[in-house]
C-alpha cells in the first residue's frame, strides 16, 4: 500500500530533519573536544593498571603441591602436626619413593607451602605442598633428571577463555596465575613466562596467537630471548553461579598455532578452581615433555627466514655500495702492499643459567652488574625475579660456564657449578 504524504506534512519534516542535523553537528563538535582532551590520558591508562603475576623462581628442590589432609587430635595445634606428617608421607608416596619411617622422610623435607589450611578446636583442614631437598631425596626419586634433554627457550603465551572473553595479560586471571605458580625446574622444557606487566600486556594478546607472520614473530620471540612460543589455552564453562566449572584445556605450539593435544577436567565450585587449574598446567606440561621427547617440539626454521632475507639484501646493498665507492675513488698512485689479516678465532658461545640470591632490587643490581662485566659476555638478562628468593638469569658467553665460573671467582664471588647451570653469591 502507497501513503501519501501532504505538502505542508513534508515541508515540516524537512524542517525539523535539519535541526535535528544541526544538533548532531553540535554534540559530534563537542564529543571531537573531549577525545582530544582525554586521548593521552586513555593510551597511557592502556598500560597501567594492577596486572602482572611474577613467575616463581624456578627451585632445584623436588616440590608437591595440592595434597589434601583431614586429620583430628586433642587440640588443633597437634592436629596441624600430624596433617603436616601426613602430607609428607602422602608426597613421598606420590614420588614413588622407597618405603621408610616417618622420621627419615621429615629429615628429607625442607619446607611446606600452605596452599590452604582451617585449623579447628581439635581438627585440622589443609591443602599443602611439600619440598623436599634435592641433595638428600635425590638419591631415591628423580634420579637422572640432569642429564635428560633440554628443549630450547620456549615462551610462554597463556590463554583463557572465560565468560564470552579472551585474556592473556590484559587483567590478572586465574589462568596466568596457575602458570606463574608453575614450579618448573623438574620440566625439560625451557619455559619463557612473561610477567605480562607494562607493554607486554600489548604485544602479547590473544589475537597474538592467531598471527602467523614469521617477522612478527621474530621481533616478539627477541624481546624475551626466546626461540619459540608455546600456547597452553584454557576454556571455562561454568553450569550455573557457585556450581561445577567445566575446564577444556588445549596444549598448542608454534607460530601456526599446532593442536598437540587436548582434555577436560571439572571443578566441583569456584573454590577447587585454582587445584584444577594446577592439575591442568601439570598435565599441559606432560604433553609438551612427550612431544620433546618425539621430535616434535623444535623451534621453527621458518622463524629465521625473515632474518636471512634481510641480511641477503644487507649485504647485497653492502656490496653495491662499496663497489660504487671504488668507481668513484681516485686510482691510487702506487699500489699498497696488500695485508691479508689473519682470520679472527672462532669462540664458542654457550647459553648458561645463573642463579642468585635476590634480597632485594640492590642485589640484583650487583648480580646482573657483576655478569654482565664479566669477560666473553654478550648478553645476560633475568628471566626469573623473586626478591627475597632465589632469581635466575640467562647468560649468553663465550667459552660456556667454565669461563664465567672463572671469571667471577677472579671477582670475588663464589661459584658452584653444575653442567651449564651456575650457583653464585657473595
Amino acid at each position: 500500500m502507497t501513503t501519501a504524504i501532504p505538502h505542508k506534512n513534508l515541508r515540516r519534516r524537512i524542517a525539523e530533519a535539519g535541526l535535528r542535523a544541526k544538533a548532531a553537528l553540535v554534540v559530534g563538535g563537542f564529543a571531537s573536544l573531549a577525545l582530544a582532551g582525554f586521548g593521552t590520558a586513555r593510551l597511557i591508562a592502556q598500560v597501567e593498571g594492577d596486572r602482572g603475576i611474577p613467575p616463581v623462581a624456578n627451585s632445584v628442590d623436588i616440590q608437591v603441591n595440592g595434597i589434601e589432609v583431614d586429620v583430628t587430635g586433642k587440640t588443633g595445634e597437634e592436629a596441624r602436626i600430624e596433617g603436616w606428617k601426613q602430607a609428607q608421607k602422602k608426597a613421598w608416596e606420590q614420588l614413588k619413593g622407597p618405603a621408610m619411617p616417618i622420621e627419615a622422610i621429615d629429615a628429607m623435607v625442607s619446607s611446606i607451602v600452605i596452599e590452604r589450611e582451617q585449623i579447628g578446636p581439635r581438627r585440622y583442614v589443609a591443602r599443602l605442598g611439600v619440598i623436599f631437598d634435592r641433595a638428600k631425596a635425590g638419591q631415591y626419586v628423580g634420579a637422572g633428571e640432569g642429564g635428560a634433554v633440554r628443549s630450547a627457550p620456549m615462551l610462554v603465551l597463556p590463554i583463557l577463555y572465560s565468560g564470552g572473553a579472551r585474556q592473556v595479560f590484559e587483567v590478572r586471571n586465574v589462568w596466568q596465575k596457575a602458570w606463574a605458580e608453575f614450579q618448573a625446574s623438574g620440566s625439560p622444557v625451557d619455559y619463557v613466562r612473561p610477567t605480562g606487566s607494562g607493554g607486554e600486556s600489548l604485544i602479547l594478546t590473544a589475537g597474538q596467537a592467531g598471527r602467523s607472520s614469521r617477522l612478527w614473530w621474530r621481533n616478539i620471540l627477541d624481546q624475551f630471548n626466546a626461540a619459540d612460543v608455546v600456547v597452553p589455552v584454557a576454556r571455562l564453562e561454568r553450569q550455573w553461579p557457585g556450581g561445577p566449572v567445566q575446564g577444556t584445556f588445549t596444549a598448542r605450539f608454534g607460530p601456526d598455532n599446532k593442536v598437540l593435544e587436548s582434555f577436560t577436567l571439572t571443578a566441583r565450585d569456584d573454590e577447587a578452581l585454582p587445584q584444577m587449574l594446577s592439575q591442568a598446567v601439570v598435565r599441559i606440561d606432560g604433553i609438551y615433555r612427550d612431544a620433546l621427547l618425539r621430535g616434535e617440539l623444535v623451534p621453527d626454521p621458518t622463524l629465521l627466514s625473515g632474518r636471512i632475507a634481510f641480511d641477503r639484501a644487507l649485504g647485497e646493498l653492502r656490496s653495491r655500495l662499496m663497489e660504487r665507492d671504488v668507481r668513484a675513488a681516485p686510482p691510487p698512485a702506487a699500489p699498497a702492499p696488500m695485508i691479508t689479516p689473519d682470520a679472527p678465532p672462532v669462540v664458542d658461545v654457550q647459553s648458561v643459567t645463573v642463579q642468585f640470591a635476590s634480597p632485594d632490587a640492590a642485589a640484583v643490581d650487583a648480580a646482573l652488574s657483576a655478569v654482565r662485566g664479566a669477560p666473553g659476555v654478550q648478553n645476560a638478562a633475568t628471566t626469573s625475579l623473586a626478591i627475597g628468593g632465589t632469581s635466575v638469569m640467562r647468560v649468553s658467553v663465550a667459552g660456556g660456564g667454565a669461563a664465567l665460573a672463572a671469571a667471577l671467582r677472579s671477582r670475588g664471588w663464589q661459584v658452584s657449578a653444575s653442567g651449564n647451570v651456575l650457583k653464585i653469591s657473595r
